[in-house]
């Protein structure tokens, strides 16, 4: 079996990396600064059970709900999740 050829010459400009500092270090701008708001909505899970398994479910639901449910916006599937799981813990 023939060898492929890679080369173990490392791409990485290590005498720009040595140079960078805090100071000018180009920041991702696929992620934003935290916002106060970001950070009050964030949930830190130590501690706590883990998020239960999401299984694949084929359910006939009336077009009317699910209507109503995309006009709120994005994460229909997460609400109606949200409300299942209220009336399951309320009827405990």
């Amino acid at each position: 079996m023939k060898r492929a050829s890679t080369s173990r010459k490392s791409q990485t400009d290590l005498r720009r990396v040595r140079r960078t500092t805090d100071a000018t270090m180009v920041r991702d701008g696929d992620a934003p600064e935290w916002t106060p708001e970001m950070f009050a909505r964030a949930v830190v899970r130590k501690g706590l059970k883990p998020v239960p398994k999401k299984a694949l479910l084929s359910l006939r639901i009336d077009s009317d709900v699910i209507d109503w449910f995309k006009s709120q916006g994005s994460g229909y599937q997460s609400r109606m999740n949200a409300l299942l799981r209220a009336y399951m813990e309320a009827n405990r």
